[in-house]
């Protein structure tokens, strides 16, 4: 146990108990328990293997190479198409987890499995991502602009296209590239 995340665990809340049978399971494995993000991370030799973390929703343990994971027992979840890599197991309440314990563990093992054997999840390039017409236009007739977008880390670049993509009227996405361009010409991500 690493003090670190007492906090988490101590917190009052509707899923107080199904995240200390979470932590039980993921304890057992023998997993070096740190702090990332504000929730609990298990790792393998300093390596990312899940967290848990909660919402209003569920609870889940995300698997950071789930897409690489077997999933006989079809638990796993892609959180939105746009998610890659990670897949959760969603909980509900503390019985799916207390059912699913033996379930949960050999998935802990396999996904420690796979981070052994140096396995990485195959990402899409930043180009395979849609760029909306309405910034296609501006790179094209701006090119300070488009140097500054390609200079950007693809991640960057893949979060602005996304958050481009995701408006459904043109007005909300001109006004999000209007908004995003002092940024990119910072070399700012969306969210730094």
């Amino acid at each position: 146990m690493n003090p670190k995340t007492d906090f988490f665990f101590n917190e009052p809340g509707q899923w107080q108990a199904a995240f200390e049978k979470l932590r039980a399971i993921a304890l057992s494995t023998e997993l070096t328990e740190d702090l990332k993000w504000g929730c609990p991370c298990y790792t393998y030799e300093g390596k990312n293997i899940f967290l848990i973390h909660g919402f209003k929703e569920y609870c889940a343990l995300l698997f950071f190479k789930g897409a690489l994971m077997k999933d006989p027992d079809h638990i796993l979840i892609q959180q939105s198409k746009n998610v890659q890599a990670a897949r959760q197991v969603r909980f509900t309440d503390i019985q799916q987890i207390n059912d699913l314990e033996d379930i949960l563990r050999s998935y802990m093992f396999e996904a420690v499995e796979i981070e052994e054997s140096g396995a990485k999840v195959e990402m899409k390039k930043t180009k395979e991502f849609e760029m909306v017409e309405e910034f296609q236009t501006r790179l094209d007739h701006d090119p300070v602009l488009k140097e500054a977008f390609e200079a950007l880390t693809p991640g960057r670049q893949r979060a602005y296209l996304l958050h481009f993509s995701s408006a459904k009227q043109s007005k909300t996405r001109e006004a999000r590239i209007d908004k995003c361009i002092p940024q990119i010409f910072e070399g700012k991500g969306l969210n730094d």
